[in-house]
């Protein structure tokens, strides 16, 4: 990752609390990198960014993924970082529960006016999340997956049996990573972590449900083992994307105690989850 975030400021008291963050914007480059992910094809030839520090270096930071990042509620990110190595919505600075990740490697003496004030904000908002630890931990190995889409055009074939089951491994056509890389963007909202490795979800494709990654969808599996016909193939979908905690036949109680804090999150294994109660801040007031 290079000197300067990337987009101009999102609506967030982070930029604004307690020191106003006034960013001087350039226009710079669109990384030919960044072409490889999904929608990057379409992207203009050039990207508005903000230097957070001045250190010469091209490559001298560290960008967390950004694909998948905010999936889960303890999780934000921040600001965009530019760089010349991973995707073009990659984190600069981020949120993982109450640990603040802090992407650029200056000093702040080397930082800019408006680098500075976004420092000292960053460092006032995590004290907000205090003890709130992060609900994901993620496992070296586990992609989102608009990482795996991305990733797919430059890894080794080696990789595949390691990553992929028979299906989508069927899908790499006479070794074209080009095939398999379209099919990915394309079921996106399909795709799911299997003992054999990730693959795509036909069998929830065959019930008429669009995504395996909303809570509707969590819904209409419930209500589908009401049917006869359709309650085993409801009950095997169910058990792959529930805690181990949760059956098929305890999913719809708990829907009924958890419905306003269930999530679901690629990075924590596909899964939907529950945040405790208590964690997410009470929006009802």
């Amino acid at each position: 990752m290079s000197d300067a975030a990337q987009a101009e400021l999102p609506k967030h008291e982070v930029f604004t609390s307690p020191f106003k963050v006034e960013p001087v914007y350039e226009e710079w480059d669109t990384p030919q990198n960044y072409r490889r992910y999904p929608g990057g094809k379409d992207l203009p030839p050039k990207v508005r960014v903000w230097r957070i520090q001045d250190t010469g270096e091209r490559l001298g930071s560290i960008a967390s993924n950004g694909p998948g990042m905010t999936d889960s509620p303890d999780a934000e990110l921040l600001t965009e970082g530019y760089n010349l190595g991973k995707g073009p919505h990659e984190a600069g600075v981020s949120r993982h529960g109450n640990f603040l990740q802090w992407g650029f490697n200056g000093s702040p003496s080397q930082m800019t006016p408006a680098g500075k004030s976004f420092f000292l904000n960053c460092i006032v908002y995590i004290r907000k999340f205090d003890e709130k630890q992060p609900l994901i931990r993620v496992r070296a190995n586990d992609r989102s997956a608009i990482l795996y889409a991305a990733q797919i055009r430059i890894v080794d074939p080696e990789y595949m049996p390691r990553s992929f089951g028979p299906g989508l491994r069927a899908k790499d056509k006479q070794g074209q990573p080009e095939t398999l890389a379209v099919y990915l963007e394309k079921n996106m909202e399909f795709i799911y972590k299997s003992p054999q490795g990730y693959e795509i979800d036909e069998e929830l494709k065959s019930l008429g449900i669009a995504s395996n990654r909303k809570l509707e969808s969590l819904k209409k599996l419930i209500a589908l083992r009401d049917d006869p016909a359709k309650k085993e193939l409801a009950g095997k979908i169910l058990k792959r994307y529930l805690d181990a905690a949760v059956t098929p036949e305890t999913a719809k109680q708990w829907l009924t105690d958890n419905r306003d804090r269930i999530f679901f999150t690629d990075l924590g294994g596909y899964k939907f989850l529950a945040a405790p109660k208590g964690y997410l801040p009470d929006t009802s007031k």
